[in-house]
C-alpha cells in the first residue's frame, strides 16, 4: 500500500472513533476526494469496513437504551419504595448519632420563624381599649350655673352684731347688722388639642370614633384637677385630729349638722375607701365595722351618707360635705370641633381636634365643705 495512503488511512482511523454516522460519513468524502486517483478501491473497501462497524456500534447501543428504558419502567410498576429500602437497608439501618448519612438537602421541621416569609394572618378588634374614666367627677357633686358673661357674681352675707332677743317693756328692741360680700368668680377656657393627618384618619377607622372619647376623658381629668385645688383652697380645714377614719368621718358629718348643713356625699382616694372596709374591730379581733357603716350594692355609705372613690383626691385626704353650696359656673359649654383649615393644616393635610370649656367652680358657701386629713394627729 501507498505509504501516504497508509499514514492517511491512519489518521483517518484515529479520527473517526467517537463520531457520529454524518461525521463519518463527511470524513471519508473528504478522504475520497483526496486520495480519489490513487485508492479509490482501498477507500471504497475502508469506507465499507467503517460502515460496518458503525452499524454494529449504533446497533448495540439501541439495544442498550432498550434495556435501560424496561428496567426504569418495571421498578415504577413495582413498589419502588419498598425496592429502594431493601437495596439500601443496612446503611439506612446504620444512620445513627455515630454515622448520619449526609444528603445534599436537609429536611427540617417547619416553624414560623424560619418557613414564613411575611406576617401570619391576624384577627383585628377595632373597639380602641382605652384608659377609664374616673369613677367620680366633681362636676357630679355639685351643681351648674350657665352665665352668659365671663364673671359670675353671688352675694355672701353673714351676721355682724347684734341679736334676736326678747324686748323688755320701755326699752329699745335689739338691733342686728349684716355684712354682705359681692364675690366675683371668673370664669376661663380649659382646653386642648390634637393634630393628626388625614392620612391617618382614613387609614385608620377606629380613629375617628377613639379620638373625642380619648379628649373627653382627659379633659374630665383636667377639669377635675382645676377645680380640686379650689376646693382644698376654700373648703374649712377639719378640726377632728382623733380616732380611725370613719369616727373622723362620723365626728365631721355631726360638726356640719351642727352648723345647720346636711352632709350629702363624702369624698375619699380609693386606697382609703378600701382601708376603711377592712377596719378591724380591734387588733387580731377580726373585721368589723359599725352598725351605721354599710354596704349597699357596692356602695359603702357612713349613715346614710354615700362615699365615692375619687382619685383627684390625695390619699389619707377627704372632703365631707353639703355639695350643693358649690356650683360649677359655666359660660361655654364643653365642645368638641374638627378643623381641616386651622393653621397649615390645609397645606399639610392635617386635622385638628380641639376640645375646651369655659367654666369655674364657686364654692358660695366655704363652711358647708370639711376637708379634712386621716393623718393628721392631735
Amino acid at each position: 500500500m501507498n505509504e501516504e495512503l497508509k499514514n492517511g488511512l491512519e489518521a483517518l482511523t484515529i479520527e473517526l472513533k467517537g463520531k457520529t454516522e454524518q461525521e463519518v460519513k463527511t470524513a471519508i468524502d473528504s478522504f475520497e476526494a483526496k486520495f480519489q486517483d490513487v485508492v479509490s478501491k482501498e477507500v471504497k473497501e475502508v469506507k465499507e469496513s467503517f460502515e460496518v462497524e458503525l452499524k454494529a456500534v449504533k446497533d448495540h447501543a439501541n439495544k442498550l437504551d432498550v434495556k435501560l428504558q424496561e428496567k426504569v419502567k418495571s421498578e415504577v410498576k413495582g413498589d419502588f419504595i419498598s425496592k429502594a429500602l431493601a437495596d439500601n437497608f443496612e446503611e439506612i439501618k446504620s444512620v445513627e448519632d455515630g454515622s448520619r448519612k449526609q444528603f445534599k438537602t436537609e429536611v427540617k421541621n417547619m416553624a414560623l420563624t424560619s418557613a414564613l416569609t411575611g406576617d401570619q394572618p391576624r384577627d383585628y378588634n377595632f373597639n380602641v381599649v382605652s384608659a377609664p374614666s374616673p369613677l367620680v367627677n366633681v362636676s357630679d357633686l355639685v351643681g351648674v350655673r350657665q352665665i352668659s358673661g365671663g364673671t359670675y357674681t353671688y352675694v355672701r352675707v353673714s351676721k355682724a352684731t347684734g341679736s334676736i332677743s326678747e324686748q323688755t317693756e320701755g326699752a329699745s328692741k335689739s338691733q342686728i347688722d349684716y355684712n354682705y360680700e359681692m364675690i366675683d368668680v371668673n370664669t376661663d377656657y380649659l382646653a386642648g388639642y390634637a393634630r393628626y393627618s388625614k392620612k391617618m384618619r382614613n387609614n385608620l377607622p377606629f380613629l375617628q370614633s377613639s379620638l373625642p372619647v380619648e379628649l373627653r376623658r382627659d379633659y374630665i381629668v383636667a377639669e377635675n384637677t382645676k377645680f380640686v385645688s379650689v376646693l382644698e383652697a376654700e373648703a374649712t380645714a377639719s378640726t377632728i385630729t382623733a380616732g380611725n377614719e370613719i369616727e373622723r368621718l362620723l365626728n365631721n358629718i355631726s360638726v356640719l349638722a351642727n352648723a345647720n348643713f346636711q352632709a350629702n356625699g363624702i369624698v375619699i382616694n380609693p386606697l382609703d375607701y378600701f382601708k376603711i372596709i377592712t377596719t378591724e374591730k380591734s387588733t387580731g379581733a377580726g373585721y368589723g365595722l359599725p352598725g351605721v357603716v354599710t354596704v349597699d350594692g357596692g356602695v359603702l355609705r357612713v349613715n346614710g351618707i354615700g362615699v365615692y372613690q375619687a382619685t383627684w383626691v390625695a390619699e389619707n385626704k377627704y372632703f365631707v360635705g353639703d355639695w350643693s353650696r358649690a356650683n360649677k359656673i359655666v359660660t361655654e359649654g364643653l365642645s368638641l370641633a374638627f378643623s381641616e383649615e386651622e393653621g397649615t393644616n390645609f397645606v399639610t393635610n392635617s386635622i385638628t381636634a380641639r376640645i375646651e370649656e369655659q367654666n369655674a367652680i364657686a364654692v358660695e358657701q366655704p363652711a358647708a365643705l370639711i376637708f379634712g386629713d386621716f393623718t393628721t394627729a392631735a
